[in-house]
């Protein structure tokens, strides 16, 4: 098989991993004829797949062949889809010469497991090695890792990527079970666990080498230490398949929580269930809608950065499922309107960010102006948020939302219109 058609093989079984984001890498650059690459600037030139996918990654597999059997998965063992194998060179080669040709800002990398999870791990951190070592690649790389390889390899993995991610499938451990026999959501547990701690003294080895550096400075300008060398600086990441099971929401983002605070994950990604060719019965023969998986990430947003505990983002009453005809937000506003309106010169941020329509930017600047002045609702115009939205929840120096809150089409007002249906629906 030519190195394109393998290309066409692994590029298109890679698309189903959503967590390829390109953030948190560290700095570099080959200015002076160093090396190839940076992880610096906006200059990228993205290219696009025939479905649309904006990519700005080479995002392949290294192969294809699996020996698991999970039901879920389109290149499971007993799958009848075309194989491929990518061997390490070239990889490794194809990258360079995207990156030369201005495609693409780094590597994604992710594989099936053949003969056993640590010959499959150190085939994937080989790619790495070479591209870093033998050709001083100073692009982005994201490995995609085996939860039973051994820590050495992890560890190994770390030295050489931006950012390591383990998919952890399902959101509990049930589910895994049901569907994926052969994996183990508790050694999925314990290697993020590891990963975290190495990620962590990696960082902390690192702020007191700066802080020493600091001090030791007016002393001598000519003794240098050697760096401390970085660990995955972009952190960790993983992926949930939703609507493979009949797990809810709200467990769904209990267990996104519980990833955040124990293993201090960057990003759980969300990828909807996508029905495969000769599936199994016990998955569903529809997939969810999208916009369930849109609804976790906003309700994953909130969590994140607007102070939301996840048991509040989904009250009991809806059944431990999300909204779907409006974002959670505004649905979690519309339940507790006893809470509003908010006043914008006096409310606490924590209240503000949960206003429908402000965002955290938004907030930080009506903050920052309201130390100077009474804010007013011309100064909401000015900052270009959906007044519509907003000014049910709010009241100003000369604004009062009067009984808006307590009229009982508010939700229905405010919710956004259906979306257009396909015209084969």
């Amino acid at each position: 098989m030519n190195l394109q058609s393998k290309l066409a093989i692994l590029a298109d079984a890679a698309k189903y991993d959503a967590s390829c984001a390109s953030s948190g890498a560290a700095p570099r650059d080959s200015v002076g004829g160093r090396g190839l690459g940076s992880t610096e600037g906006m200059g990228i030139c993205h290219s696009y797949a025939p479905d649309g996918r904006c990519i700005s990654l080479l995002k392949i597999l290294l192969t294809n062949f699996c020996q698991y059997d999970c039901l879920y998965c389109v290149n499971r063992v007993t799958s009848n889809v075309a194989r491929a194998r990518f061997a390490v060179d070239e990889v490794v080669q194809l990258t360079l010469d995207f990156y030369r040709r201005n495609c693409i800002e780094g590597l994604f990398l992710s594989s099936g497991i053949i003969q056993s999870p640590d010959y499959t791990m150190e085939q994937v951190v080989e790619v790495a090695r070479v591209l870093r070592e033998e050709h001083d690649f100073r692009g982005y790389i994201h490995l995609k890792t085996i939860p039973d390889a051994s820590p050495e390899l992890m560890e190994r993995a770390g030295r050489y990527a931006d950012r390591l991610s383990i998919n952890i499938e399902l959101p509990t451990a049930e589910g895994l079970k049901a569907l994926a026999p052969e994996k183990d959501s508790a050694a999925i547990d314990r290697s993020m666990a590891r990963m975290a701690i190495h990620i962590g003294e990696a960082r902390a080895a690192r702020k007191e080498q700066a802080a020493q550096a600091i001090v030791s400075m007016p002393q001598s300008r000519t003794t240098r230490r050697a760096s401390v060398p970085h660990f995955a600086p972009g952190g960790q990441s993983t992926q949930m398949i939703v609507g493979a099971d009949a797990t809810s929401d709200r467990t769904i983002l209990a267990t996104s929580a519980r990833l955040y605070g124990a293993h201090r994950l960057r990003r759980v990604y969300y990828s909807a269930f996508s029905p495969i060719p000769d599936a199994a019965r016990a998955l569903p023969l529809i997939a969810p809608p999208t916009v369930r998986e849109h609804r976790l990430y906003q309700a994953d947003w909130l969590m994140r950065f607007y102070g939301f505990a996840h048991e509040e983002i989904v009250p009991p009453s809806q059944g431990g499922m999300l909204a779907l005809d409006m974002d959670p937000k505004l649905a979690w506003a519309i339940a507790h309107r006893e809470r509003f309106p908010v006043n914008l010169n006096t409310a606490p941020r924590e209240m503000l960010l949960r206003v429908p329509g402000f965002g955290v930017q938004t907030v930080d600047r009506l903050l920052a102006a309201r130390r100077v002045r009474r804010l007013r609702h011309a100064d909401l115009a000015r900052l270009h948020v959906p007044l519509k939205k907003v000014l049910p929840f709010v009241e100003a120096a000369d604004y009062r939302p009067g009984r808006a809150l307590d009229a009982t089409d508010l939700a229905a007002r405010l919710a956004p219109p259906p979306l257009q249906r396909s015209l084969f629906d």
